[in-house]
């Protein structure tokens, strides 16, 4: 098709006298869109205007080809078309998924009276969305005035489209204010049902703007209401649904209260849309708003019965309802001031005498020769209490900040205009963060290294030999070189984990907050008969701030654990390299062996690349997902970079060190 004339065209599509309008218009994008999308449209733009050419030529064909064009799309449906596509389902993801699924391998028939299923018609092929993008409006103008679609003395094709608009505004409105009385909604603000909210008066409003619209279309001399207290009102809406978000992260979030309040504002867009397009007195943002239009609902009936977007959408959300819990608890996770750095220090101190005592534990188990699966269970179960304890005690595993500290950095991203960090606050919050996590690195690499070394001293003189045969430290120290070993492999399977495991806690935090569960034991009634109102109220207080920390802390663990299992299982080389452990391992073999000076530097050196890896791999990830699921971007890297050398320029002291002043910030650190 590409390769005719657009004379032939117009004579093909004359003499296809049995099409409809949306094969007419099939067979014109088909003879309009480029070979290749990602190669640009300047020949579409070209083919437009040949094909305006022919038709200004061949005033039959002009006519023939308006009036099959105009037919269609009287007699065609608008209303699903601007109401079901480009906005989240209400079906929810189980259902979607499932019905999406069927579609592909029982799609319905095409129903050529609804105009959502003729663009999916029309715009077939794959690379569409791009390309119909890419054209600029101009050239879509060009074509529809070629087409002599725009008289307003025609056939009164535009009025009967304009009342489909009207329509699909009344029923948007409605659903916006049949939402208020959802339960997750009244969770978050219960005063929303209490008084006529936002969500309502805009459906009042724009009944209202609906009415007085119509009433001018049918008296031209009745003055024309306009649409500025409906916007005011639309606005309130999205101030609400920005309340109900913050309240959510304190007071838990689910997929299906962010899916809705993504819903909604989807639903506020597409009503904003459509008031842009029925403005008469703007003729030119009419025209932008209409293309703007045309082209979101290319893109969404693209994606309409794709799974891999729906998956990503539902993913999406899903992270961005743990991820702002995390953020929260990231602000504990970075220090400001001195006050804070000495405690995380003390905290990543008081953490490096238990790892010591969990690897020479680790050492034991091993020892026992176990089968593969009990042993599994013993190391698992080593990690997991081990790292509970060390939260119960109130201290930090320095490479369980990056996944907390991430998401933290992604809500500062998203609190500046655009979606864009200011790289000067963002470099500040960068060389924060880095100190943070150097100083509770040190505390537990220069605590668990020389406690290990006594633990291993006192072992020999109490037992009589080395806690480390001369085979086993050589396999301790073969695990940490980094090229003739899978060292930094393994470290950044424990980068991945410590990732996973700061979702769990996220995940785990959210539902607390979501079930309300200090509310739930407070109230509970058996722990009525067991414990006293001041005890169930610790009690309840405690597992508010720390239920997802505790789990978080404990899969951690058992991740750590199960990864060699896995390895063995599928008979591939998978480990951990733990920085923590790898110091206290490092330790052992130094009591078992005394190595030479720059040996000893040379291998501690290697435990701090792979401290490293664990920190930047698990922070690459958190901040990958923080960011995509807040639909947010750092922006030019650049200018970050450039920030960030300016700051360590003007202050190098504070790469490493706190400055000397103290500042306002949060409350110092805690696990």
């Amino acid at each position: 098709m590409n390769r005719i004339s657009p004379e032939a065209l117009l004579k093909a599509l004359a003499e296809n006298r049995d099409g409809d309008f949306a094969d007419t218009l099939r067979q014109i994008i088909d003879w309009l869109r480029p070979a290749r999308a990602e190669a640009g449209v300047a020949r579409t733009i070209s083919r437009i205007e040949e094909l305006s050419l022919a038709l200004g030529e061949n005033p039959e064909s002009q006519e023939q080809l308006r009036g099959r064009l105009e037919e269609g799309l009287k007699q065609a449906r608008h209303l699903t078309l601007y109401t079901g596509i480009g906005l989240f389902s209400r079906r929810g993801f189980l259902r979607e998924f499932g019905q999406r699924l069927y579609e592909r391998f029982n799609p319905r028939p095409m129903q050529r009276q609804d105009l959502r299923d003729v663009i999916a018609w029309v715009f077939h092929h794959s690379g569409d969305p791009q390309w119909v993008a890419a054209l600029p409006d101009d050239a879509w103008w060009r074509l529809l005035e070629a087409f002599g679609c725009l008289a307003d003395d025609r056939s009164g094709v535009q009025a009967y489209a304009r009342e489909e608009m009207l329509y699909a505004l009344e029923m948007l409105s409605v659903w916006i204010a049949a939402e208020e009385l959802e339960p997750e909604l009244l969770r978050l603000d219960p005063a929303i049902a209490e008084h006529d909210s936002a969500f309502v008066a805009q459906q009042r409003e724009l009944a209202l703007f609906v009415e007085r619209y119509r009433a001018g279309e049918q008296d031209p001399t009745l003055d024309h209401y306009d649409d500025r207290q409906a916007r005011v009102l639309l606005d309130q809406c999205s101030d609400q649904i920005t309340r109900l978000r913050k309240r959510a992260v304190t007071r838990g979030s689910s997929i299906s209260l962010t899916h809705l309040l993504e819903r909604l504002d989807q639903t506020l867009r597409r009503i904003r849309q459509l008031l842009a397009i029925l403005e008469p007195e703007q003729p030119e943002s009419r025209r932008a708003g209409a293309v703007a239009l045309f082209r979101e609902l290319v893109t969404a009936t693209a994606r309409r019965n794709s799974l891999r977007s729906l998956w990503q959408d539902n993913v999406k959300l899903l992270a961005r309802s743990v991820t702002q819990q995390a953020s929260e608890t990231g602000e504990h996770y970075i220090t400001t001031d001195r006050a804070q750095y000495l405690q995380m220090l003390r905290s990543g101190a008081g953490a490096g005498f238990i790892i010591a005592a969990m690897a020479l534990i680790k050492i034991q188990i091993e020892g026992l020769h176990l089968t593969p699966a009990i042993h599994t269970f013993w190391v698992s179960l080593n990690y997991g209490l081990g790292f509970v304890l060390i939260h119960l005690l109130h201290f930090t595993v320095a490479t369980k900040q990056p996944a907390m500290t991430a998401a933290r950095l992604a809500a500062a991203i998203e609190e500046t205009e655009r979606g864009t960090a200011d790289p000067a606050r963002l470099a500040d919050l960068l060389l924060q963060v880095g100190r943070s996590q150097f100083v509770a690195v040190l505390g537990n690499v220069s605590v668990a290294l020389p406690v290990a070394v006594l633990l291993g001293l006192l072992y020999s003189l109490v037992l009589g030999a080395p806690v480390l045969d001369a085979q086993e430290v050589d396999y301790q120290l073969d695990q940490l070189k980094p090229f003739t070993g899978l060292a930094l492999f393994h470290a950044a399977i424990a980068g991945v984990w410590l990732f996973v495991a700061g979702l769990i806690s996220g995940f785990f935090d959210n539902r607390c907050a979501y079930l309300d569960l200090p509310g739930r034991l407070r109230g509970h009634p058996l722990l009525r008969h067991i414990l006293s109102d001041r005890q169930r109220n610790r009690l309840a207080e405690y597992i508010g701030h720390n239920y997802g920390a505790l789990a978080g802390n404990f899969f951690f663990g058992l991740l750590l654990g199960v990864t060699g299992y896995i390895g063995y299982l599928l008979s591939l080389p998978l480990d951990i390299r733990h920085v923590a452990f790898a110091s206290a391992n490092l330790g052992y073999s130094v009591s078992a062996a005394v190595p030479g000076l720059f040996e000893f530097l040379l291998y501690l050196i290697l435990v701090l690349l792979i401290g490293a890896v664990n920190l930047w791999v698990s922070f690459g990830l958190a901040l990958y997902v923080a960011l995509k699921a807040r639909g947010i971007r750092i922006g030019a890297l650049d200018r970050l970079l450039g920030a960030y050398g300016r700051r360590i320029r003007s202050h190098p002291r504070e790469l490493l060190l706190p400055p000397r002043a103290e500042k306002p910030g949060n409350e110092g650190p805690h696990r």
